[in-house]
């Protein structure tokens, strides 16, 4: 348990705990909208990219300015901070990739050519060269879901969650939150309209997608800032996308 409360804006100055089932409302609603964007019909796509931008705004709109700087929003002192973390984070993201090619190939179990299928069908790519598909895919994952995931996971929400538990606890639960919604990228499967799960691979996938998480919340803790964190997703996901367009992509066209 956090010994300063969050500085929240009213009504939610008054009653804390009535912020705190705020941002789980908010964890809850983001969850389903990346659902219905990734596992729904393509016109919802865009709820995607808007669901990180509100995550990304949600401290804004529920603190203070005193309670934004509890939250990590400040520069982190150390230098070297981020570069450690862009290092661990694309380390990590080429470790998974190895991990799914030596498991289960170019299959669907594979959680990066789930992916990469997931790109095939926000848009015709038949005939766009690798170079321009790794630009249009990689700029917006290098900055719409490390500024907002980074900001409402291992801001706000772990935050929140601390000012009853304890630190590691709140950690588990929003690095498991964070874990379980990629389900909605690798697990839970899209084909031809219809929905399966993926098992075991799919719970492997949100075993890693938990020790990322865990990643990314060692540098929030030990820099006091989600700068560092946001550096190391940023780097997870162009490692990651190195990856699927260096030794996926043109295996699945």
């Amino acid at each position: 348990m956090h010994s300063h409360g969050l500085e929240w804006r009213r009504p939610f100055r008054q009653l804390p705990q009535s912020g705190v089932a705020a941002v789980i409302f908010l964890a809850v609603c983001f969850a389903f909208m990346r659902a219905f964007s990734v596992l729904g019909p393509e016109q919802l796509r865009p709820l995607l990219p808007l669901s990180f931008a509100l995550m990304a705004v949600t401290p804004w709109l529920l603190l203070r300015h005193g309670g934004r700087r509890q939250i990590g929003i400040v520069h982190a002192t150390s230098k070297m901070s981020y570069v450690w973390a862009a290092a661990t984070g694309a380390f990590l993201a080429l470790t998974c990739g190895a991990m799914g090619s030596l498991l289960f190939g170019t299959t669907q179990d594979n959680w990066f050519v789930s992916i990469a299928q997931n790109f095939q069908r926000s848009f015709d790519t038949a005939g766009k060269s690798t170079l321009f598909l790794f630009a249009v895919f990689t700029t917006p994952a290098l900055i719409f879901s490390p500024i907002g995931e980074e900001i409402f996971f291992r801001g706000i929400l772990q935050r929140s969650l601390n000012e009853s538990l304890s630190w590691n606890t709140s950690t588990h639960i929003e690095c498991m939150a964070f874990a379980t919604v990629h389900l909605c990228h690798h697990g839970l499967h899209w084909t031809e309209n219809k929905h399966s799960i993926l098992l075991p691979s799919g719970l492997l996938w949100v075993a890693l997608m938990f020790l990322v998480a865990r990643l990314f919340a060692h540098w929030r803790r030990v820099t006091a800032s989600v700068f560092p964190s946001i550096v190391s997703h940023m780097a997870f996901n162009a490692a990651m996308s190195v990856y699927i367009f260096s030794f996926i992509w043109e295996k699945l066209e």
